[in-house]
């Protein structure tokens, strides 16, 4: 009897290890092939840009300098086109020119345009580099005669649209801008504007506008009448 029982024992022991254990409920373990997803940083777009909607920043010198002119912002398809005209500059010389947060020059020394326009949270950069400050333009560089015009395009500003300037504002500095951290070494403000939408829209017109506003061809004079000579006169008179 007792080697039975014992028997019995040693088969349920058996049975007992080779069954599978039981699910506790917790989480599955990865294997270790998968890969973390990237975290994608976009960008906040906000209202489409007025394609064709102009912007107009009056420089004035800051105190102790003599620069002065104006700057258009104008919004296309693709960015921001800025056209700057500017005078009163040393021959030659390069300068950091920016987008600063406040639309402010009432200090004297344009401190109270307050610092570079930066909504996204970016290291400053130059405009080849990317990301960068959304107000870091780069230099622009006088003439033989100490004057500024170009033309410069951006893709990260706009008029209305994502990164707007408008009601920013706009300074020019004393030194060029090398790209260094924070905000370029440019120097002293040298120039200060404010970039104020003026209401104006020069959209490029289409092939249909420009066709109905070409001025219609003259006519052609007419031609004038021939004179009959003498002769034919005298030749219908004597006709019976």
């Amino acid at each position: 009897m007792n080697r039975a029982r014992w028997m019995i024992l040693l088969t349920a022991l058996a049975v007992g290890c080779g069954s599978e254990p039981a699910d506790d409920g917790g989480d599955e373990t990865t294997t270790g092939d998968e890969t973390e997803t990237d975290v994608e940083v976009v960008r906040e777009t906000g209202p489409t840009a007025d394609v064709g909607a102009r912007a107009v920043a009056e420089m004035a010198p800051t105190e102790g300098n003599s620069v002065s002119g104006t700057v258009i912002f104008m919004q296309g398809d693709d960015g921001l086109q800025v056209s700057v005209d500017l005078t009163g500059l040393e021959a030659g010389t390069v300068h950091g020119f920016h987008v600063h947060e406040t639309g402010d020059c009432s200090a004297p020394d344009g401190t109270s345009a307050g610092g570079h326009y930066n909504p996204e949270g970016h290291d400053h950069a130059l405009p080849d580099s990317a990301p960068r400050h959304a107000g870091d333009m780069g230099n622009v560089t006088a003439d033989d005669d100490g004057n500024v015009q170009t033309t410069l395009e951006f893709s990260n500003i706009s008029l209305g649209g994502p990164n707007p300037v408008e009601g920013r504002g706009l300074i020019l500095h004393a030194s060029p801008d090398d790209g260094g951290q924070p905000t370029g070494n440019a120097g002293a403000r040298i120039a200060c504007g404010v970039i104020t939408l003026d209401g104006e829209t020069t959209a490029a017109p289409t092939a249909e506008a420009e066709a109905a506003a070409a001025p219609a061809p003259a006519a052609a004079p007419a031609a004038p009448a021939r004179r009959r000579s003498a002769a034919a006169a005298e030749e219908d008179e004597m006709a019976p």
